[in-house]
């Protein structure tokens, strides 16, 4: 193989890795900022939540702002369509109607989950191929310093040490590359647990606070007690008695 083709070669594979820290930096940057927002904007909700005075008015708080209000979103959206139901039923369906909201509940964490995990493979992948990529160039630019040393018909530390020294880089910077995807890649799947057991909490606390509420989004009117029959008024005497 001609020299030409293992410079490409060797070029090639470091700016492939030019190319993966890129991506890496973007993705980590990316995750970092949706992390940060999504977590303040799901505290800023759940203590406006269980501020909230009734389960109605926790309803009008419920957007697509954060994880915790989208899942709150699809709760409430549940219990709205339970609650279209005839109401003389409450007892015999009540549990049709939980399982119907847990349902839901489950569908949406998968989909905040699946949110939450996008770029994570691009980053795992990174990490794994980044130094094979960089052993790579490095194999073929060794080729390319042996065959220069032979041309050269010389063996000296002078002649082999520049070519296989420059060969070595691409190994330095694979290695440099998959380091940061690693440890992005590590750090976020752990903050994807702790938001989906949070997640997970949140679920439970609803199902419960809806229970107590009958699930219905508002609770129905108290029929008010039937007031007791007034005592009929003694007959009055005649005049003529």
């Amino acid at each position: 193989m001609s020299s030409y083709y293992l410079d490409l070669i060797v070029q090639g594979a470091l700016y492939a890795l030019v190319l993966f820290s890129v991506i890496t930096w973007v993705l980590i940057l990316a995750k970092g900022v949706q992390h940060y927002r999504l977590g303040k904007r799901d505290k800023q909700f759940t203590k406006q939540f269980w501020s909230a005075s009734t389960l109605d008015a926790a309803s009008a708080l419920a957007s697509d702002a954060s994880p915790k209000s989208r899942l709150a979103n699809v709760g409430f959206a549940a219990l709205h369509v339970s609650e279209s139901g005839d109401a003389s039923s409450d007892l015999e369906h009540s549990w049709d109607r939980q399982e119907l909201l847990e349902r839901h509940l489950r569908q949406q964490i998968q989909k905040e989950y699946q949110s939450l995990e996008s770029g994570l493979a691009v980053l795992a992948s990174i990490g794994s191929t980044a130094p094979f990529v960089g052993l790579f160039g490095t194999v073929f630019g060794i080729i390319h310093a042996l065959g220069a040393i032979g041309k050269s018909g010389s063996a000296s530390i002078d002649v082999v040490a520049g070519p296989i020294g420059e060969a070595l880089i691409a190994t330095g910077v694979g290695i440099a590359v998959a380091v940061p995807a690693v440890l992005a890649f590590n750090f976020y799947v752990r903050r994807l647990k702790v938001t989906a057991a949070e997640l997970d909490n949140y679920a439970t606390d609803f199902v419960n606070l809806a229970q107590k509420n009958g699930f219905r989004v508002t609770r129905p009117a108290t029929k008010a007690a039937p007031q007791a029959a007034r005592p009929a008024s003694a007959p009055q005497q005649g005049a003529y008695a």
